[in-house]
């Protein structure tokens, strides 16, 4: 089975990078949201993201324009079985995922791929709201996607070897990004090991063993991180960080997971990160840091 036009479910920051790099490849993408507001905004960022990259000259403004011109908002539920993949990128909520999926199921064809980008949620809970359990399966895309060179491919219980071969064919040809084969665990790698960290990380913030600053430079510096852990929760958003470690807590039991009091309190304050302006540092609206 061959993958020439993809649905992205969700137009906020993940649905965005996911549209936007499928686009770049030379792919149709629909980009769906509930409202047409929602999916003005989702296509404005990422033609304000392109822009950025105009002016570091990685791309000319006709590219730009060709890029656009393949991402097609839309807002009837119902087009996206047209598609051969979709991928779902709503709230890190299970209630909500679940009817995504069942809505989903309702329109889309046999052989239709359904996936999730969730980082913590159970691929096979959301496979059994679907009557094709094997055609549902994980991609879990990294942030920032176009620059991240690397995909988890989740299989749930169901997920037959067919759907998992397509996907990975599609993620190493035609996506050109190393996939990760996984099985089904809470956080399953990339998640429970980073997000491991940054509560470290914000346990030693409380402890008073260095500044916020000295924390994120000892990484970046001593073991060549992009960001280091405090700047990393930031851009993935505090809340996010926060609910994926409560999930870890609740799935294993293991007091490592448990979220640090920190954490609750700054999100508890709207101190989300780079999407609030603040978080363990400051950042303008275009989310570059204000040093």
């Amino acid at each position: 089975m061959d993958i020439r036009k993809v649905a992205v479910i969700g137009a906020g920051t993940m649905g965005q990078g996911i549209a936007q790099m499928l686009a770049v490849k030379g792919l149709d993408v629909f980009l769906v949201e509930k409202t047409e507001e929602q999916l003005d905004r989702g296509y404005k960022m990422i033609s304000l993201h392109l822009d950025k990259e105009i002016e570091r000259w990685a791309i000319t403004n006709s590219e730009k324009k060709i890029i656009l011109s393949r991402i097609h908002k839309i807002s009837e539920f119902k087009r996206v079985s047209e598609c051969d993949l979709v991928i779902e990128t709503v709230t890190e909520d299970l209630d909500v995922k679940k009817k995504v999926f069942r809505k989903l199921d309702q329109v889309c064809g046999k052989d239709t791929i359904l996936a999730s980008n969730t980082s913590t949620l159970s691929l096979t809970e959301l496979a059994e709201e679907t009557t094709k359990p094997e055609r549902v399966i994980g991609m879990h895309f990294i942030h920032p996607v176009e620059k991240i060179d690397m995909v988890e491919i989740i299989r749930g219980l169901k997920t037959s070897t067919s759907t998992f071969e397509t996907v990975k064919k599609f993620v190493e040809e035609f996506i050109q990004k190393e996939p990760i084969a996984v099985y089904e665990s809470p956080g399953f790698v990339t998640t429970r090991l980073i997000c491991t960290l940054i509560n470290e990380a914000v346990h030693t913030l409380v402890e008073g063993v260095t500044t916020a600053e000295d924390i994120d430079k000892a990484m970046r510096i001593g073991y060549d991180f992009r960001y280091g852990p405090l700047e990393m929760a930031d851009r993935f958003g505090l809340d996010s960080v926060l609910y994926a470690l409560e999930r870890l807590f609740r799935e294993f039991g293991d007091i490592k997971y448990r979220p640090s009091t920190l954490l609750r309190k700054m999100v508890r304050a709207g101190q989300l990160g780079t999407k609030t302006g603040s978080g363990f540092f400051r950042y303008d609206e275009d989310g570059d840091r204000i040093k």
